[in-house]
């Protein structure tokens, strides 16, 4: 049996936040069973640690179990079959006591538990109950997933891109005063004898291709419809993260992309094909490739009249038809909830309904998924479209004054709104790119503040999130006349 967590690494993991291995409650639910769902699921990924008496937003809240409620828990859990060896024990963190439930990644997969078989997709938890998607389960773990095997040759100390790693920790908001070395294990980017997991290698290596040959993003520009003569080829390395970032320069370069300016504010990019569509394709692909098939690699395809986006490895079967564009399943959850941690995947199993929405509005064909031996997405270029313009045209949005959209957003409020969200959406109205660190500093309040109500917002559906975190803007739920 491992050694129970001390303090302060447990001090650390909290730091670090939720995530693929890593599940906070902050207390404990009247539904025992929700915790047993989380600890099946860890055991039939690669293990993982639920704390209880930790809040979503990483505070410490304590809690306190009585003898009948931990054996009640452990009743819950007993109801795993097979059964697993858990860990429940108290530990005291700036004199508050939480309980940590531990679990290994299970040695008898599946685990099930009320018939079901619950895993985890990025930081959640999902259920799978048909025929399909057992069998997908069963037959995924038969082969260990790739981003969790070893990779042997990879030497973590040399061959990390720091640069990356740090942008990484910025983005995901994990403590400055953590180590490297401390937040790699919080990620648990490395097997229990130090190797590291393909994951790690993809996810944070400066040339992961060395070790992963086929682990590269190839774009290729075609003259005309078809693929008689290739006009432009490019393969682009590195860390998942840059593979992303240069196929979307490459089609910025090679599509028609227009600005916008809003009353004298800060100009918006309108591509042809939709931004958002583009980068919810290449961030699927990069995410739920077939990593194992070592004789293809992710295409970028650009022709007079489309977009070609092709991954190795269809759609899994734990995927039916009925509920492709509404459920994920992750050949690669590590990777998957890396993505998650810094918000390119914005929400499980949504990006293909982003992906329609995003044409629609642009007023564009329908997109054509192809799931056959590789996963496709077709995207229509509008007609006429070829190669990239000059990419300065520009254009003004009529706007009403703020009394008046303030009046509009109170009336749609379906309660009352505070000082701090009423000050966040004009600030928004003002400038839909405004960062959360501008908006704190303006308000007077912490940034965690300012998600907190910006969360309220989006609940009562008076601002959302477009195109992104990354790159995209807000945009409040009334748009002006």
């Amino acid at each position: 049996m491992k050694k129970q967590l001390t303090p302060s690494s447990l001090l650390s993991l909290i730091q670090s936040g939720e995530g693929y291995n890593v599940e906070f409650k902050v207390g404990v639910p009247n539904k025992l069973k929700e915790l047993s769902e989380e600890i099946c699921a860890f055991a039939n990924a690669a293990g993982g640690i639920l704390l209880i008496g930790v809040s979503d937003d990483n505070e410490i809240k304590g809690v306190e179990l009585t003898n009948a409620k931990r054996s009640a828990i452990q009743n819950s859990l007993n109801e795993i079959n097979p059964r697993i060896s858990t860990r429940l024990h108290p530990v005291e963190i700036e004199g508050k006591t939480i309980w940590v439930i531990e679990v290994d990644s299970g040695t008898q997969k599946p685990y099930v538990l009320s018939g079901a078989i619950y895993v985890r997709q990025g930081a959640n938890t999902q259920k799978l109950t048909t025929v399909e998607q057992m069998r997908d389960f069963f037959q995924q773990s038969d082969r260990i997933f790739f981003d969790e095997a070893p990779c042997p040759s990879f030497d973590l100390q040399k061959e990390i891109d720091a640069n990356w790693f740090e942008e990484f920790r910025l983005k995901s908001g994990i403590s400055q005063t953590l180590p490297q070395d401390q937040i790699i294990q919080n990620l648990r980017l490395t097997l229990p004898d130090g190797i590291t997991k393909n994951g790690g290698v993809l996810f944070f290596g400066t040339v992961p291709e060395h070790f992963i040959e086929t682990a590269v993003v190839r774009c290729l520009a075609f003259e005309g419809v078809t693929k008689t003569q290739i006009i432009d080829d490019k393969i682009y390395g590195g860390p998942l993260i840059r593979q992303y970032e240069q196929s979307m320069q490459w089609l910025k370069n090679k599509l028609n992309v227009r600005y916008q300016i809003e009353d004298g504010g800060p100009r918006k990019e309108i591509w042809e094909v939709p931004e958002i569509a583009l980068k919810e394709a290449i961030i699927n692909a990069l995410c739920h490739r077939d990593y194992y098939d070592k004789g293809a690699k992710i295409t970028i395809e650009l022709f007079q009249d489309r977009v070609e986006i092709t991954n190795p490895g269809g759609l899994t079967s734990a995927i039916s038809p009925a509920d492709f564009g509404t459920k994920s399943h992750s050949r690669n959850p590590l990777i998957f909830g890396l993505f998650v941690r810094i918000r390119m995947v914005e929400q499980v199993g949504s990006g293909i309904g982003r992906i329609k929405e995003q044409m629609k509005e642009a007023l564009l064909p329908t997109p054509l998924f192809k799931t056959e031996g590789l996963f496709t997405v077709v995207l229509k270029r509008p007609v006429k479209s070829s190669g990239k313009s000059s990419g300065k045209s520009s254009g003004k949005v009529s706007a009403e004054n703020w009394p008046s959209m303030k009046q509009k957003l109170i009336e749609k409020a379906p309660a009352k709104i505070g000082k701090s969200s009423l000050k966040i959406l004009e600030m928004v109205f003002n400038n839909p790119y405004i960062t959360i660190p501008e908006m704190a500093k303006k308000i007077g309040i912490t940034e965690r503040g300012v998600e907190k109500n910006i969360q309220k917002l989006k609940e009562q559906n008076l601002l959302e999130r477009k195109d992104g975190e990354r790159s995209g803007y807000w945009k409040l739920t009334i748009h002006p006349a």
